[in-house]
């Protein structure tokens, strides 16, 4: 694995952009290997392993290297090697940082960042001029001393010790072996006469190992923030729904999506919570990215981690989207949504709702309850109100925890496609959503703690032009009942307790032509969003 050339592949043309300048490419690669040789130092790596580092966050340099003089002496020496500015090279150093810092833990996968560099550190070893060795730790800096970088030029000086050499000074190196083996002879004497003691640090050391790998599950229980859009025919934001794990990143992302759409902006939701990340790679690429897909009608992209997936109703159309985002976005992975599998979906969505039920724990929060049941599909017939067996095994599991959770209250919420007519898929999602309810009423929920809303095709989360959007729609969701906020307004849910469909509904009659809401009109926008005066 050339961890430099996957690097100098990934992150260069992220920083550089449209500068195809030979010699920041140069200054680049040098200084991967010189931040390789970094992070492979365990003290500096736990400084912030367990951070969420934002891909544009240009303070993690200064944390990486936290004495202001090395950082200004990487970015000279750079900047001499290479002719480059100082200023730019510190610019180009600090963009790099937490891009490059990614893609090596991508690269690591399950084992930890500093193993996984000293174990392939002859991938960048070479790279790493001789002066860097003031500016990296004790350990990491005999690199620079044992392999110089062939950008640099210092074969004098390796000439000029050679020649100065001498008998004795080449005995020295056998000499530290033989010292070395005796050592080890005397160390494994040790192990077998008297093997406790020498054991003992042993087991510190796996203690070490163990909490890392623990920390590492820890972090990977973080799902990475998410943001889904979707395109109406007339080049309008149809539907929009983001993941993240606090307000700044949400704020990020809101300023992003009000620059390309405006007002239609406000209609995207949010679910913040720290079970998400709280960065989102593509978001210093979201002014680029969003006008793209807002120039395509009916196109939908879902952006999670470093993977953006498009859709479009015609399919050249959704070559040249897939193009066009990844030229705008160089460091994420662009794919176009394959076919449907459907039994696929369904299984694969049982399955991880199953985990995320069995990983709630001991008194679990209601809205962490409400996250795993709507992981499920319930993959009803079409036209019909009847659940599938397959869902119904899952209930039962579930009911058993929901039964534990005693300020348990959620709303069970139905919604369709646009396949039928409004009043059609209005009724339907309700029958739907109340199926869900008695069943697991019949598994010993009692009634009052769950209430029921159709949405009908009112709340799309994806397009409907194409089958893998209009599968994403017909959707059920649990949401917490916590009687402030109105279904369509947060992830948070209105004021029915009674279980009575009607008592909850916004808009009495959302599809007639008057207006006699009793809360704000989020399931019916062309009646606004005042409130109605008291009827």
């Amino acid at each position: 694995m050339d961890i430099i050339q996957h690097l100098t592949r990934t992150v260069s043309p992220a920083v550089l952009g449209d500068d195809h300048n030979p010699a920041k490419q140069n200054l680049l690669e040098q200084f991967y290997a010189i931040f390789a040789a970094r992070l492979a130092d365990k003290e500096t790596y736990g400084r912030f392993a367990n951070e969420n580092i934002a891909r544009d966050d240009q303070g993690f340099y200064d944390r990486v290297w936290t004495d202001g003089s090395h950082r200004d002496q990487i970015s000279r020496e750079l900047a001499s090697e290479h002719n480059v500015d100082t200023t730019a090279a510190r610019g180009l150093t600090a963009m790099a940082a937490p891009l490059a810092f990614h893609e090596i833990k991508s690269l690591a996968g399950s084992t930890p960042v500093p193993q996984f560099l000293n174990e392939n550190r002859t991938n960048y070893e070479n790279h790493i001029p001789a002066w860097a060795s003031t500016v990296l730790p004790v350990g990491a800096g005999a690199l620079a001393g044992e392999r110089i970088s062939d950008t640099v030029s210092t074969t004098p000086l390796v000439r000029e010790e050679e020649e100065k050499g001498s008998f004795m000074k080449a005995l020295l190196p056998i000499i530290g072996l033989i010292i070395l083996g005796a050592l080890a002879w005397a160390l494994l004497r040790g192990c077998q006469d008297n093997p406790e003691p020498v054991a003992t640090p042993a087991v510190v050391e796996e203690q070490v190992v163990e909490d890392t790998e623990t920390d590492m599950a820890i972090a990977s229980d973080i799902e990475p923030a998410s943001l889904r859009i979707a395109m109406g025919e007339d080049n309008t934001l149809y539907a929009c729904r983001m993941n993240v794990g606090d307000e700044v990143l949400q704020t990020n992302v809101m300023n992003a999506l009000s620059s390309a759409f405006g007002e239609e902006a406000n209609k995207c939701r949010a679910d913040v919570d720290d079970s998400f990340a709280v960065d989102m790679p593509a978001a210093a690429q979201l002014a680029t990215i969003l006008p793209i897909v807002k120039n395509v009608p009916n196109a939908s992209m879902i952006i999670k981690g470093d993977n953006i997936t498009v859709n479009a109703p015609d399919a050249a159309v959704l070559d040249q989207l897939v193009t066009d985002l990844q030229a705008a976005a160089p460091s994420m992975t662009v794919q176009a949504e394959g076919p449907l599998d459907l039994q696929g979906e369904i299984d694969d969505s049982v399955a991880a709702a199953d985990v995320a039920i069995a990983n709630l724990g001991e008194n679990p929060d209601p809205r962490d309850v409400a996250r795993a049941l709507s992981i499920q599909v319930i993959n009803f017939e079409l036209d019909e109100a009847e659940i599938p067996e397959v869902n119904k095994a899952f209930l039962d599991r579930a009911a058993k925890i929901m039964a534990e959770v005693p300020d348990l209250n959620l709303m069970i919420i139905g919604h369709t496609d646009k396949q039928a007519s409004n009043a059609y898929n209005m009724e339907l999602s309700r029958e739907r959503a109340e199926a869900v309810k008695q069943y697991l009423v019949s598994q010993g929920i009692d009634a009052s703690k769950l209430s029921t809303k159709g949405m009908g095709e009112t709340d799309p989360i994806a397009d409907n032009s194409t089958e893998q959007g209009r599968f994403l729609n017909r959707r059920i969701e649990f949401m917490v009942n916590d009687g402030t906020v109105n279904a369509a307004d947060d992830m948070t849910i209105g004021n029915n307790t009674s279980g009575n469909d009607n008592t909850f509904d916004p808009d009495l009659n959302p599809l007639d032509g008057n207006n006699d809401d009793v809360l704000p009109d989020g399931d019916d926008p062309t009646q606004g969003t005042a409130l109605d005066p008291a009827n």
